[in-house]
């Protein structure tokens, strides 16, 4: 069965029952979270001081190479040290919000978290909640669960000012809101697409992308005047809409000219220049339906496959290593994974096992690119976005 008749499939599926799996479907609307402690909304002006556990009488310092990842499961982000071996590798916990998505880290240690009740900051160093900035936009109630309402893709502007933040409006249009980094607070709302998986921002600031899942396409903000355009990512069109898989999910910017880089199922890969909407493919080889894209200093893209659409035909989860000439290693991987991270030096990436539809599990996988060895690490709580301390 092709990828286009498959999705066409999965369309009637989707008609005739209301609880079709995975990322196919955007019209679900999470599960009711459990009752938060503490203040969740409130202001900014005195915000709320986690300390992370076993802090003792004074907070944690955290040492460099530090892994930080959100916990989609729970309320927390947990940081991780990769050098350590089993659970011993967690380091502790900080509450943040009700299922925590992205990540991003700021140059002074802060790390900015997209949760459903708001974004959070996380000072690194000492592991402690800072601020939980609440959302402009009504997002509904609390929840968790692949549908659930608030943030999702999370980035910072180059200097540091401002964060943008992808959030989701259950059943309907999502917005970028800007939160100045300073002032910790929204200071502008703009309209995207449908559940913005995902956000970059060019090199030079100019430009923000929000990477809209359920309406095919990128949203290109102009920081300059918040002008923005809809470029259409749809290599095998966009029949079966809501029920269709065959949707865009995270965006990796080339480093060496700012293409935006978007895998799908490990067959194609959608090359799109964000000043003219124009979309190029090139072929992949994993053979596997993929979400987490990231992309070296060198130009090297990492891409996570999680699993096949059709297990009668595609390949199961894995990590893809693709050179700046095209050329793939594709590394197998234990069970569905989410996003992932590279090391500075490309040699190890770091691949969360989260996973936005079940079949997740509570760990990441440690991947050696160069040998392709992989070492799973029980840590988190459903981890989903990381990054590099």
């Amino acid at each position: 069965m092709t990828r286009r008749a498959l999705a066409g499939s999965l369309a009637v599926l989707a008609a005739v029952t209301a609880t079709l799996a995975g990322c196919a479907s955007g019209g679900g609307t999470g599960t009711s979270a459990p009752t938060p402690s503490g203040p969740s909304t409130a202001s900014t002006a005195a915000p709320a001081r986690t300390p992370g556990a076993g802090t003792g009488s004074g907070p944690a310092r955290t040492p460099e190479g530090t892994l930080l990842v959100t916990d989609f499961g729970a309320d927390t982000v947990t940081f991780v040290d990769p050098a350590r071996e089993g659970a011993g590798a967690a380091l502790g916990s900080v509450r943040v919000g009700t299922a925590p998505y992205g990540v991003a880290l700021g140059d002074d240690g802060t790390a900015w978290v997209a949760t459903a009740e708001g974004v959070a900051a996380v000072d690194t160093r000492t592991r402690e909640r800072t601020a939980l900035i609440p959302y402009t936009t009504d997002t509904g109630p609390v929840t968790t669960g692949e549908y659930r309402g608030g943030g999702m893709g999370i980035a910072l502007s180059p200097d540091g000012s401002r964060v943008y933040v992808g959030v989701n409006v259950p059943g309907g249009e999502g917005t970028l809101e800007v939160v100045d980094t300073e002032r910790r607070e929204v200071t502008r709302t703009v309209p995207v697409g449908r559940r913005p998986f995902d956000v970059d921002v060019s090199r030079d600031g100019r430009h923000v992308y929000a990477t809209n899942h359920d309406s095919f396409d990128v949203t290109v903000v102009d920081t300059g005047d918040w002008a923005t355009r809809r470029v259409e990512v749809a290599p095998y069109g966009t029949e079966g809409g809501l029920g269709s898989w065959l949707k865009p999910h995270y965006t990796a910017v080339r480093p060496s000219d700012g293409a935006l880089l978007l895998p799908f199922e490990g067959e194609r890969l959608a090359v799109v220049d964000p000043l003219t909407g124009r979309v190029r493919i090139e072929a992949m080889t994993a053979d596997t339906h993929q979400h987490g894209a990231a992309v070296g200093d060198d130009g090297t893209l990492y891409v996570v496959g999680t699993g096949p659409i059709d297990p009668s035909e595609d390949r199961g989860p894995s990590l893809t290593v693709r050179s700046p000439g095209g050329d793939e290693r594709v590394i197998p991987l234990d069970g569905p994974h989410e996003t992932v991270v590279p090391s500075a030096d490309g040699r190890t990436a770091y691949v969360t096992g989260g996973f936005t539809r079940e079949g997740y599990w509570n760990g990441l996988s440690v991947v050696d690119t160069g040998t392709g060895r992989v070492t799973r690490l029980p840590v988190g709580e459903r981890p989903l976005g990381i990054v590099i301390l």
